[in-house]
């Protein structure tokens, strides 16, 4: 019998097939082929201080009054922890705001952080377009970039997108950002990670530059963030150094 081959095109890959064994024969590449490691696992994954930079983007007026996914506070409250940790662990960190004479200028709470820094204020809704944000990333060397974004839908997603595609890899700050209703906020977020994004909260970031406790020198300031900005777990750790201080009763 003639073993005649036959190539079946509908496949992703053409799959040889016979007459007499329609059992496809896979070609032996692809028996032996190994698969490539996960960039998002492993502990290469995990954000460092010296592995990142940070963005924090259009965290102005205007935007806070169209914010409706989020309660106000809790992103002003979040925002501002997310750069008191960056500052604590000297993470290189750049402020920008888009057209501020009309929209306002940074949130005061957090230019207090960085009262040296004058944020880059933009025209372009995209900031991953203003090539003084791209040329100040290159700068550092760094390809983790972790951003924050009033509205998260537009000026979060659009460079997030954009700095994938360019070889970066993003975390995005979901607590940090919000968006004009909570369905524009989480469809965003959606879309992010399937770009290929890695979604993270505030105290997740300084968890992770932290990594060790025994790394005792930024843990008192991280103690005090704790405090300041992440509500229970501030109370709860302030109650546990009143009883440990509190002597024993006699």
């Amino acid at each position: 019998m003639l073993h005649t081959p036959i190539y079946c095109l509908g496949s992703p890959k053409r799959i040889l097939l016979s007459i007499s064994n329609p059992t496809p024969l896979l070609p032996e590449t692809d028996m032996n082929a190994t698969n490539p490691r996960n960039p998002k696992a492993g502990l290469d994954a995990l954000l460092t201080p010296d592995n990142c930079v940070l963005l924090l983007i259009d965290h102005q007026p205007f935007q806070f009054a169209g914010l409706r996914s989020h309660d106000t506070q809790s992103v002003i409250n979040n925002v501002v922890g997310l750069a008191k940790v960056a500052k604590l662990y000297k993470v290189p960190t750049l402020l920008t705001t888009v057209v501020e004479e009309r929209g306002g200028y940074l949130l005061k709470q957090l230019q207090d952080v960085f009262p040296e820094q004058k944020p880059i204020n933009r025209t372009f809704i995209n900031t991953w377009e203003d090539t003084r944000v791209v040329e100040w990333v290159k700068q550092t060397g760094r390809k983790k970039i972790v951003m924050a974004a009033l509205w998260t839908e537009i000026c979060l997603a659009m460079p997030v997108i954009h700095a994938l595609g360019d070889g970066y890899e993003v975390y995005i700050v979901t607590d940090a950002s919000g968006g004009v209703s909570l369905e524009a906020h989480e469809v965003a977020i959606q879309r992010m990670v399937q770009a290929g994004a890695v979604p993270l909260t505030w105290t997740v970031f300084g968890s992770e530059l932290q990594r060790d406790w025994a790394r005792e020198a930024t843990v008192p300031e991280l103690a005090k963030l704790l405090v300041e900005h992440m509500g229970n777990v501030g109370t709860s750790f302030l109650w546990e150094q009143q009883l440990l201080n509190t002597p024993p009763a006699k």
